[in-house]
């Protein structure tokens, strides 16, 4: 008889709407005076807990099987349907660890979820940018920087979103949070930082060219010249990444005519730290390279020849590297070519 009255196996759907559920009593049992009971609590939180671990396992597949796309896309609607992912958001700092790494796995590969060639995600973000000021504000919790922060780097692959954020206040925070005291969390707002300014070319240059004013003002002197050796290195790499890209050769142009930005590349070129050198060199050579220098960045390398020349004669990268000895042989041959040149 057992056999009858089994219950029927929960849609993807149902399991997303009952933690749906399950997060509004979280969320009411955190916020209103009469709290669930400890134990109804627990209860509450267990099951929720369970339930991140079953989305996770249908979007990723398990051990025994791959994902279905049809279960895919059945749970990744009923998630935009409503407040699902608002919900998750505000309530992670009340989830243990583990449903946390869940959620954000979760909430990762949703991103990447297509329904009727559509991806939902990025209209659903699109409509609820606010959430993308919890996510960003996330760096300032020690606890939940590192959810966040993986939750918003997935969310960054829309452009629109990425869009949302190039063009925020927000943007003005990463240069504090890329040199908080707490490497990890640093480190991963660099990272995410990174992919802002990597990720989507013509948004990219478009922000460049608008902000470029405040937005090289702080790179160069909380990040280029900043005391911490880590986020020097980091700097310099990522400047040359956007230098070097084709599609900011405007910004390029503007960056590479700068006596200030040309102090700083030489400064760096000095360095003790070999690695910084290489990636200040991959920058320095658009300066030397560049044809229609101003008469100040020509009288500064006019100035400098003789230490330059010097420098670049014993400068050597760790492997052999024909493409760098050819550029290195090319920025000798512009420098040494120079002639001096009367201010307008």
């Amino acid at each position: 008889m057992k056999g009858l009255f089994k219950s029927k196996p929960r849609t993807p759907a149902d399991i997303v709407r009952q933690t749906r559920n399950l997060l509004i009593c979280v969320d009411r049992s955190s916020s209103s005076s009469s709290e669930l009971r400890d134990s109804k609590r627990e209860e509450k939180m267990t099951e929720l807990s369970k339930n991140l671990r079953e989305m996770k396992s249908i979007l990723y597949g398990n051990s025994e099987s791959e994902p279905v796309a049809e279960a895919c896309a059945q749970l990744t609607q009923e998630f935009f349907r409503e407040n699902t992912l608002r919900l998750l958001i505000f309530c992670l700092p009340k989830l243990n660890l583990e449903a946390r790494k869940d959620a954000t796995q979760v909430v990762a590969n949703l991103q990447r979820q297509q329904v009727n060639s559509r991806l939902i995600a990025s209209e659903y973000l699109e409509k609820n940018t606010d959430l993308l000021d919890v996510l960003v504000a996330g760096y300032d919790d020690t606890d939940m920087a590192l959810h966040y922060g993986a939750m918003l780097r997935e969310c960054i692959r829309h452009q629109t979103v990425a869009r949302c954020v190039l063009e925020s206040d927000h943007m003005k925070k990463f240069f504090d949070y890329i040199q908080l005291p707490n490497f990890d969390i640093a480190a991963d707002a660099a990272a995410t930082f990174k992919e802002l300014l990597t990720r989507h070319k013509s948004t990219v240059a478009e922000f460049l060219s608008k902000n470029y004013d405040w937005f090289f003002a702080e790179y160069n002197s909380k990040l280029l010249e900043s005391t911490n050796y880590i986020t020097r290195r980091q700097a310099v790499k990522l400047l040359g990444d956007i230098l070097l890209d084709r599609s900011n050769s405007v910004v390029m142009t503007r960056y590479v005519s700068s006596r200030d930005n040309l102090r700083i590349l030489m400064n760096l070129l000095r360095e003790t730290s070999k690695s910084i050198q290489i990636e200040a060199f991959h920058v320095f050579k658009l300066f030397a390279a560049n044809q229609n220098k101003p008469p100040d960045i020509v009288s500064i390398l006019v100035a400098n020849r003789s230490k330059l020349l010097r420098l670049f004669a014993d400068f050597k990268t760790e492997k052999e590297d024909e493409q760098f000895e050819a550029d290195k042989a090319q920025v000798v041959k512009e420098i040494a070519a120079l002639e001096p040149r009367d201010h307008p």
